[in-house]
């Protein structure tokens, strides 16, 4: 095996985009996407200091195949790669290579020249708004214990009514409302931002908080968690993405439903009443306006409407 193969500096890579208050989930994916190029070295014996812009063709095509390894595991993918992950994956390598340059290391090839891949623009899906509400009040009829429904429809209202990331939910504590609605954020990047309540989401809130009766700073708790008055004990994002497939399947809502699209539907449904593309771009954390035009799919109907009611021809 060529001794340059492996990466140089990941520990202390990851370590630095640590000490840049990246998210654990971020840091984890730039983790297994540097593992993956790792694999892909080994197995084509290329030294990294050979890494050429050739190479980075071949390992395009090696992220694509079915026949590479699993980052960690060793065993081979379930499935190709779709071409946002892919690119992903290069820009993993190229901010990796950048922190090399920054560090005065040696690199064998400037970031720049890796080229992300054409993606596939899909016309996004969003539930209908019904079902939408639907799904959110399920929890208090479906759940037996009257805590579990309560907590879970209340964060479903609080999602839908903020399109708020599920992460910034599930890290909220309790002293981050004021009383009148509003809630001050931590989101991606740690920047900072105000989201708003619906009355009926307050509401709703402000009843799940009169139920608690501990002192847990943490503002969606574990059963667990609000007896022992743990904050490490907080409701964990994969807990309410099960719920919410098991509410979904139990609703048959066949559209695919998730804790991001309740963030969709809220920025969509915001833009189908006319809501200004630079406000829901506030609301929804993005550095960039661009960001927001790609998320916020207008829906047919509305496209329909908005070409009736301007078009000068009509």
């Amino acid at each position: 095996m060529n001794r340059n193969i492996d990466l140089p500096e990941v520990d202390d890579f990851l370590l630095y985009i640590k000490t840049q208050n990246y998210s654990p989930e971020t840091i984890y994916n730039y983790e297994q996407d540097l593992k993956q190029l790792q694999n892909f070295l080994e197995e084509e014996k290329i030294g990294f200091s050979d890494l050429s812009k050739q190479n980075i063709s071949r390992y395009k095509a090696y992220l694509t195949s079915r026949e590479r390894k699993q980052p960690f595991g060793g065993t081979t993918a379930p499935r190709r790669l779709e071409s946002r992950s892919i690119n992903r994956n290069l820009s993993s390598l190229r901010s990796y290579l950048k922190y090399l340059i920054d560090m005065d290391k040696p690199v064998p090839l400037p970031p720049d020249v890796i080229k992300m891949i054409k993606t596939d623009k899909k016309h996004g899906q969003v539930a209908e708004l019904s079902d939408l509400v639907r799904l959110v009040e399920f929890p208090e009829t479906f759940e037996k214990n009257i805590f579990v429904g309560l907590r879970n429809r209340c964060m479903l209202e609080v999602l839908l009514a903020t399109g708020m990331r599920i992460s910034e939910l599930v890290s909220l504590n309790r002293d981050q409302l004021d009383g009148t609605g509003k809630l001050f954020i931590r989101g991606k990047g740690r920047k900072e931002r105000f989201v708003y309540l619906t009355d009926r989401a307050n509401k709703i809130l402000e009843k799940f908080l009169a139920m608690r009766q501990d002192t847990c700073p943490a503002m969606f708790v574990s059963l667990r968690g609000a007896n022992a008055g743990k904050a490490s004990n907080r409701v964990s994002p994969n807990y309410l993405q099960m719920k919410i497939k098991e509410y979904k399947e139990k609703l048959r809502i066949i559209v695919p439903t998730s804790a991001h699209s309740l963030r969709h539907g809220f920025a969509t449904y915001l833009a189908e009443s006319g809501a200004n593309p630079a406000a829901i771009q506030i609301l929804l954390g993005h550095e960039s306006l661009d960001t927001t035009t790609r998320y916020v799919h207008a829906s047919d109907k509305f496209a329909q409407e908005t070409h009736s009611k301007y078009h000068p021809l009509k």
